[in-house]
């Protein structure tokens, strides 16, 4: 099967060359484009302060920062790496965050995630709708993916919501109908080799034969309809 990681990062900025730093790190598990409900998620001690225009984009104040571990503490990084495995990664925008990831990595002595690994959903759906707004939020309004649980940013329902567009984008719905079509011809194999007709087994009648004298006796002599006395024979 097919495993891929769905990665999403918040930050302090946008350089982590000029000591910005990530705070929040998301991944989330596909198979196959199905969601296997495994994942990642942490919050992140920047060892630094947290820029108003940050904070005002995701929400996380350096004092909320403050009471979880550093990235490279022992129980954040390694995690990370034994999380995504040798699965690509896939990050919208995905050159910011593998910069982040990949310098924070750096920094506690870890290996990278090499750049070939990654999957970049804005340059998949620029191919796909050149000339448009392809940000996370227009390719939600596009298929129609809901973003009402979305009031700032965040890594973990950023994931949630790129996950869906990054099915959308490798054609989602088509590979839905085809695995229903699939499912479809399993069950008709199955009933064939259990020996079932094309048509169900009829149930076995629930009525008394009391019931049936008066249901008889209603249509023949009372609505005297030929078409039920048809049906009833």
């Amino acid at each position: 099967m097919a495993r891929e990681i769905v990665l999403d990062t918040e930050t302090t900025g946008f350089e982590p060359h000029l000591g910005h730093r990530l705070v929040e790190l998301a991944a989330l598990e596909i198979e196959d484009f199905v969601p296997t409900g495994k994942s990642f998620h942490v919050y992140i001690n920047p060892e630094r302060d947290m820029p108003p225009e940050a904070q005002r984009v995701h929400g996380l104040s350096a004092d909320f920062l403050r009471g979880h571990p550093t990235f490279g503490d022992g129980t954040i990084a390694q995690a990370f790496l034994d999380f995504i495995g040798d699965a690509p990664v896939v990050a919208h925008n995905a050159s910011f965050d593998r910069a982040f990831v990949n310098h924070e990595l750096g920094l506690v002595g870890l290996p990278i995630v090499p750049e070939a690994r990654w999957v970049d959903t804005l340059v998949l759906a620029r191919q796909r709708f050149p000339g448009m707004q392809n940000s996370l939020d227009a390719l939600c309004k596009r298929f129609k993916i809901s973003l009402s649980e979305r009031d700032k940013h965040g890594a973990l329902i950023d994931a949630r919501l790129l996950s869906e567009v990054y099915l959308e984008l490798k054609g989602g719905r088509a590979r839905t109908l085809e695995l229903t079509s699939r499912v479809s011809v399993q069950a008709q194999d199955l009933a064939v080799t259990q020996g079932y007709g094309a048509r169900p087994r009829p149930l076995i009648a629930r009525s008394t034969s009391e019931e049936r004298d008066r249901h008889a006796h209603f249509v023949f002599d009372v609505i005297k309809s030929e078409l039920w006395k048809k049906h009833t024979l």
